[in-house]
């Protein structure tokens, strides 16, 4: 029986990249004195906010970089303020749950190079919302309160940076959220690599409608489309793994660099299996602002290998 060894993968930059991981917990690179902390009158009727949205994000993002509850979210931030010697009111754990209920968080991505090409990688992954851990789910069986949200994800597949993010229930489908993960992204696509679940009409018409290359393996069971200009570009695809095995194709074709989002999918999930908050949109912002962790985290420094064998 033959078994194909992988390639094994050698580290060429250890110096940075244990200089970058040390910066992951430095409290410099997630607090910036500078910052407006305070938010300003808006003129309009009612009670003015006590914070700016900046504010209430830096809170959030030390919740989630270090799984606190909002009391213990409280307590932490104000000691560092009583370290650091800044007389700053910290907003207490009631205002931070509402704030997040309306707050948009930035998700900040570097500058792209105009001459470097965006291959973006497309997948998507279920978060826990309520429900036993996997022993209680082992000895006991499954339980039928448990729910999850799914997180869908488009990355650069060059810089490894999130470029978009939508938090759905787990009743929608992995396909009908491409278009709105490509619409958040501004810069010409050269290809968008995606798993089998993405290869529907909507999703073929969704990328070459930005000038994109699809990079989509067929189903099992795929038949030919009609020869539109969709139907071409699919049957290209389809036609390639019947002449050389889906196997060969995707290595002809590159489809493999499509495991780096998998791995940005267990670096998220290291920040937390699930979310603890209740409502909706305040689990939305919890997961779109361990977003942001994760791109810092990149924009920190990541390992450089080269094949060895």
């Amino acid at each position: 029986m033959n078994t194909e060894s992988k390639s094994r993968y050698k580290t060429t930059n250890w110096s940075e990249y244990n200089q970058a991981l040390r910066q992951r917990g430095a409290f410099t690179i997630w607090f910036d004195p500078q910052m407006q902390w305070s938010a300003t009158p808006t003129g309009k009727k009612g009670r003015q906010p006590t914070y700016t949205d900046i504010a209430i994000q830096f809170a959030l993002t030390i919740r989630n970089l270090f799984q606190l509850a909002l009391r213990q979210t409280q307590g932490f931030i104000q000691s560092l303020f009583q370290m650091a010697h800044l007389d700053w009111n910290v907003p207490d754990f009631s205002t931070l749950s509402r704030r997040a209920d309306k707050l948009q968080p930035l998700l900040h991505k570097s500058a792209k190079n105009p001459q470097e090409d965006l291959h973006i990688l497309v997948d998507s992954t279920g978060i826990k919302v309520t429900g036993d851990g996997e022993w209680v789910r082992k000895k006991h069986g499954v339980n039928q309160h448990r729910q999850w949200l799914k997180l869908h994800l488009a990355t650069d597949a060059n810089s490894g940076e999130i470029q978009a993010v939508e938090v759905t229930t787990c009743q929608y489908g992995d396909a009908e959220m491409l278009q709105p993960l490509l619409d958040q992204i501004d810069e010409p696509i050269a290809s968008v690599r995606a798993d089998g679940a993405y290869d529907t009409v909507n999703c073929y018409d969704a990328i070459l409608k930005r000038q994109a290359n699809v990079i989509i393996p067929p189903r099992s069971n795929a038949a030919l489309w009609a020869e539109n200009e969709i139907g071409k570009a699919r049957n290209h695809a389809v036609q390639g793994c019947w002449d050389r095995g889906q196997k060969q194709w995707k290595r002809d074709i590159g489809y493999h660099r499509r495991s780096r989002i998998e791995a940005k999918m267990f670096a998220l999930k290291r920040l937390g299996q699930g979310v603890s908050s209740r409502c909706f949109n305040r689990q939305v912002v919890d997961l779109q602002i361990r977003v942001d962790i994760l791109n810092k985290f990149t924009q920190l420094g990541t390992a450089k290998t080269v094949a060895v064998a």
